[in-house]
């Protein structure tokens, strides 16, 4: 496997021809701000795509590797004035590809913030 993971490269380069390379068709996306996860190669691109719209000065801090997972820690900002960071937890097959994608982020307030941008660009309510 190469480091940076490609997922780390392709999120950084907001390359999604890359980023839907780099994820299982099964994969399943667990966001910090829903219970079920998105499940699908195809749902986590769209998910994914609108997270790329959505943060602003998106950056990786650092970059863990166990056996089979990588946690990203990233930074960004929402919405012009929230500065928030997260990790992203991957989980990877035997060829290196995402299968399990847990993101968790703070602070509340820049959750809450993404939470209503992402809800009005995907449809939904934000939830209570």
């Amino acid at each position: 496997m190469s480091w940076p993971h490609p997922f780390r490269r392709a999120a950084e380069a907001k390359d999604l021809d890359l980023l839907r390379e780099t994820l299982h068709e099964d994969v399943v996306l667990h966001s910090p701000i829903l219970f079920k996860g998105f499940e699908g190669r195809e749902m986590a691109i769209v998910v994914l795509s609108n997270v790329i719209e959505v943060f602003e000065d998106f950056r990786y801090l650092d970059e863990l590797h166990g056996e089979d997972t990588v946690c990203l820690r990233f930074a960004a900002t929402v919405d012009g004035k929230y500065e928030i960071e997260g990790v992203d937890y991957l989980t990877l097959d035997d060829e290196g590809r995402v299968t399990d994608l847990t993101v968790f982020m703070r602070p509340q307030r820049a959750v809450v913030a993404f939470n209503e941008l992402m809800g009005a660009r995907l449809g939904a309510a934000p939830p209570a």
